[in-house]
């Protein structure tokens, strides 16, 4: 173990290095007021700067999670180092050599782990970019490079390089440099091999992937020879330095860029950041071999700041993988306060060969002709249905309108509802905002947690708008007679010995909604919910069986497994639904007679006359005691 540093070396590197200096590497500070700076906190996930940097005091502080410290400290816990390791990594910026008090000035073998791993990425990096600058071998590299219009410079700039086709080129000259066979392998810049520690990366063009704050982390290796077996891009394993869901390639270049403009440009791989720097994009940057997702986006959203005019541009290719990776960013969308944008190039180029092919400029372009995210995922989403149909179009807004009610801006999602319902063809627009509306409050209602029950509802709900429905007021889900229907259609197929036999003497009139008469259809038409008492699993297949249409089909599996809207369902919960539903049937039936004997009462027949009187007396007296009695009425 390293001796204790000594307290005036730690006085010293306190006061050489600012701590907004070390601070705005991780993250975009803006003024506070007082002399003080503020920005989103990189220890917890909030939507308005809470973290407050003071250069004066050389001090932190998080109102928001109570983090707090000086530079050492803020090192500490943003790169998960040791007090000594923070110490080390600071002096060496700084320019200071530390004295401990155990044995004089530290020896590079008594360094913290870290900042080992660290120095033996740097060192790798350097040795790569020799080789590629003077080795013969690397002839290959150099034209893979040339071929796609990056000169010397280019490489230079980024820092490429090229690991030699031996076994163990890299491990014997960092061997030399003092670093011991466990930290290569810990490094993941060697793997253990028969004879002891061989190369990871053999015959490749390098790429140094380094972290937000300029350190070299790990490497993306390309292949160049056919008789390498392995994969097309081999990257760094996952090490105590490196997490490839929790770095992105090009972020210490592009850093300070993305703060300054408020823009960010996320393509798909090393030649493509390279290509968009070179072209002025210097904004962007790329994930290192895996999809974009939440590590990533906290990355950007502290250097974006939140801010409402803030971008997020997409570039993907134009292929099924690239549409699949899109809709994946997509999925993370609502993570980012920025807007995001996907950008894809005429037939399907990345922003390498797009360069190539016609220039700087035209990839300049290809980042300003925008379309948002969630539009080209809606568009993906509605060209998988047949959108003739009414079956067709329900389907399509079942699966696209959850992804609305995600939109967390109410005036935005309103005009992406206005939008989808143009897409689909459906003219009642105010039918696709309202069930829009109706997810995104179900979404609150359960915390955040998504739009619930998902999907199907939408089904029932336009297939009947689109159907006659025999009578009836327009079916809007706020309705609490549609509300109850459903309830009991949920209870008949999950529940039925709690609803039968009174469930089967319901006639299809019971159901107002059209979509439920034929879901009430379809039970009957299986058996009945005695049918479901005896045999639960095959009563759900013959009902399905029994159900008219794909439409019907589909809302008779998801009233069987949405939610029954109480935690507690028992006899009398079922007697209530039963009862409701009844009561409802049997007011409006009163209503029909009572409109008939008003007729007839005009001038009919005195025999017609008693008889519509008599059975509306026996109505009014069957609701009174639905209203007495509930289910012992039934």
């Amino acid at each position: 173990m390293a001796g204790r540093i000594n307290d005036e070396d730690v006085k010293a590197v306190r006061d050489a290095v600012p701590i907004d200096a070390v601070v705005s590497e991780y993250l975009q500070l803006r003024n506070a007021g007082g002399g003080n700076l503020k920005g989103l906190c990189p220890f917890h996930d909030e939507k308005s700067p809470s973290f407050q940097v003071s250069p004066s005091k050389g001090l932190f502080h998080c109102f928001g999670c109570q983090e707090g410290g000086d530079t050492i400290t803020f090192v500490m816990k943003v790169d998960h180092l040791t007090f000594s390791e923070s110490v080390e990594r600071l002096a060496a910026q700084a320019g200071i050599t530390l004295r401990y008090e155990e044995g004089g000035y530290n020896p590079a073998n008594q360094r913290g782990e870290r900042i080992r791993l660290v120095e033996a990425h740097n060192a790798a990096a350097k040795f790569y970019i020799e080789q590629l600058g003077t080795s013969p071998e690397a002839d290959t590299g150099r034209s893979f490079l040339a071929e796609r219009g990056f000169d010397q410079a280019a490489a230079a700039h980024f820092g490429v390089g090229y690991s030699p086709q031996g076994w163990d080129h890299l491990t014997r000259h960092l061997r030399g440099k003092g670093f011991t066979d466990k930290e290569l392998v810990l490094s993941g810049l060697s793997q253990e091999g028969r004879r002891g520690p061989i190369d990871r990366f053999r015959g490749r063009l390098m790429w140094p992937i380094r972290d937000i704050g300029g350190e070299v982390v790990g490497f993306g290796a390309r292949k160049l020879y056919e008789s390498d077996n392995g994969p097309k891009y081999l990257n760094t394993p996952d090490t105590a330095i490196y997490r490839k869901s929790q770095v992105l390639y090009g972020i210490d270049l592009a850093k300070k860029d993305i703060a300054k403009s408020s823009r960010a440009v996320v393509v798909e791989g090393y030649t493509d950041v390279m290509a968009c720097h070179l072209a002025g994009i210097t904004t962007a940057i790329a994930t290192c071999g895996t999809a974009f997702g939440g590590d990533h986006i906290k990355i950007l959203r502290r250097l974006l700041m939140d801010n409402g005019s803030a971008r997020v541009i997409f570039t993907f290719d134009g292929d099924a993988a690239g549409q699949k990776a899109a809709l994946r960013a997509f999925e993370d969308d609502q993570k980012f306060a920025a807007e995001t944008y996907i950008a894809i190039a005429p037939d399907g180029m990345d922003p390498c060969e797009l360069r190539l092919a016609k220039g700087d400029a035209a990839v300049a372009d290809l980042v300003e002709p925008r379309t948002p995210l969630f539009e080209f995922a809606l568009r993906q989403i509605v060209l998988r249905y047949d959108l003739e149909t009414p079956a067709g179009r329900a389907a399509a807004l079942d699966e696209a309108a959850p992804i609305v009610a995600r939109i967390k801006n109410s005036g935005a999602q309103h005009e992406v509802a206005v939008q989808l319902a143009g897409m689909l063809g459906i003219l009642d627009t105010q039918f696709v905002v309202k069930r829009v509306s109706q997810l995104a409050r179900w979404a609150r209602d359960r915390g955040g947690m998504g739009p619930a029950p998902a999907g199907g509802r939408t089904q029932q709900t336009y297939a009947a708008a689109q159907a006659p429905t025999g009578g009836g007021p327009a079916l809007t889900l706020r309705n609490p007679v549609y509300a109850t229907e459903r309830e009991l259609l949920k209870l008949a197929l999950q529940r039925p010995e709690l609803v039968a036999p009174a469930f089967d003497a319901y006639g299809m009139d019971e159901f107002t909604a059209a979509p439920y008469a034929a879901v009430r259809q379809a039970v009957m038409d299986a058996g009945g919910a005695e049918y479901g008492v005896q045999d639960p699993q095959e009563y759900l297949i013959r009902v399905r069986d029994a159900a008219p249409d794909d439409v019907v089909r589909a809302m008779v599996t998801e009233l069987a497994v949405e939610a029954i809207m109480r935690k507690t369902v028992d006899e009398t919960y079922a007697g209530d639904q039963l009862v409701a539903v009844r009561r409802r049937a049997v007011d409006r039936r009163i209503r029909d007679v009572q409109g008939s004997l008003s007729r007839i009462s005009a001038g009919g027949d005195p025999a017609q006359l008693a008889a519509v009187q008599n059975e509306l007396w026996v109505l009014q007296q069957y609701g009174q005691a639905l209203r007495e009695k509930g289910a012992e009425a039934l």
